[in-house]
């Protein structure tokens, strides 16, 4: 009988660790061997001995801190192609997350993990979608791991945006959302929508943005919003970190409206609180009915969810029969706009915005 992952696949106070592969997956701080599924601050960390990843991931890595600061010894591996470490069969699946972001899967004497990363199921032109797999053990996030956490779809919510545009035309209409993967997946919704004019980036976003593009996603006519005029900036769209949205910086814009494209807009009291005038239901994560579905396609009998709204999740995949566990790993943020990560140029406030 094959091993149960139980055995091999551990949960040690520097992370989720592979022990007979010698590898850590995603862990939240420097160690000899590391497998990162995407570019977030609180998955890539740099200084590890040796670091994997997607081509994709490596480059964004290599922007956010600096090249060759991920990892001493650095390998890419293209989606679907296998290796072997030290006896066990790797590979990486799209997860539909952000640009490279990726599933790792591992078999070991007859057993096969699968662990998730940060995922979405929706379409996004700016990166692979999500493609189930089937294993014994299906390792989940759970940001939005609650019922009342169901998105509406992205391009109705960028056509809300542009229908406030065309309402106040004398305004500027600024958006924070997290420099990598939000920013331009939003890029990409408001020329999908139907706008082909020029958006204004915070300085912050910009080398991300060049970078997607050097990977062959365009994103059309970019601007930097500092060197801008007012004048100029009136019936503009402008992106911003979300630490920049209410600090003195957006005071050079015209009357701006301030929006917030994050998941967490679906809880009204959270946009009240943070005077966002107009909030935009956007997430790059799995909603709950996401969640479940995707519990449901990879069929794995034993659920384990690393983050989040942990108990509701499990709930539901014991009603589906499977067991559930809660890893509870420490150095994940949830989504969450009270801060940002640290990136060229940007103000962090201490936290994760991702959505």
């Amino acid at each position: 009988m094959p091993p149960h992952p139980e055995t091999w696949l551990k949960v040690l106070p520097e992370g989720l660790f592979c022990e007979p592969g010698g590898f850590f997956i995603d862990p939240p701080g420097p160690v000899p061997r590391a497998i990162i599924t995407h570019a977030h601050a609180d998955h890539a960390r740099p200084g590890h001995g040796a670091v994997l990843a997607s081509p994709e991931t490596m480059a964004l890595m290599d922007v956010r801190m600096g090249e060759g600061r991920s990892g001493a010894q650095r390998q890419v591996l293209p989606y679907g192609e296998p290796i072997t470490l030290d006896g066990v069969r790797v590979w990486l699946q799209p997860a539909g997350h952000v640009l490279g972001s990726a599933q790792v899967a591992m078999e070991w004497q007859g057993s096969r993990a699968v662990v998730s990363g940060d995922y979405k199921r929706v379409a996004d032109p700016t990166c692979m979608g999500f493609e189930p797999i089937a294993c014994d053990v299906f390792v989940t996030e759970a940001t939005f791991g609650l019922p009342v956490f169901r998105h509406p779809p992205a391009l109705g919510e960028a056509a809300r945006l542009l229908d406030s545009v065309r309402l106040f035309p004398e305004r500027t209409h600024v958006i924070g959302c997290y420099a990598l993967g939000k920013c331009q997946r939003l890029i990409a919704l408001l020329r999908q929508a139907g706008w082909d004019g020029p958006i204004h980036l915070h300085g912050a976003l910009i080398p991300l943005c060049q970078a997607y593009e050097r990977m062959g996603i365009p994103l059309g006519e970019l601007r930097p919003a500092t060197v801008a005029a007012k004048a100029e900036l009136a019936g503009a769209i402008v992106l911003a970190p979300p630490s920049a949205i209410a600090d003195r910086w957006a005071r050079r814009l015209a009357d701006p409206v301030v929006c917030l494209a994050s998941g967490w807009m679906r809880v009204r009291q959270r946009a009240k609180a943070k005077g966002i005038e107009l909030p935009l239901v956007i997430s790059d994560h799995a909603d709950w009915d996401e969640l479940c579905a995707t519990l449901t396609e990879v069929d794995a009998p034993e659920i384990w969810v690393t983050h989040g709204r942990e108990e509701a999740l499990i709930h539901a995949a014991e009603q589906q029969g499977r067991r559930g566990r809660a890893l509870r790993l420490v150095g994940y943020g949830d989504e969450d706009d009270a801060g940002v990560e640290a990136v060229p140029g940007e103000t962090a406030l201490g936290g994760k915005v991702v959505a």
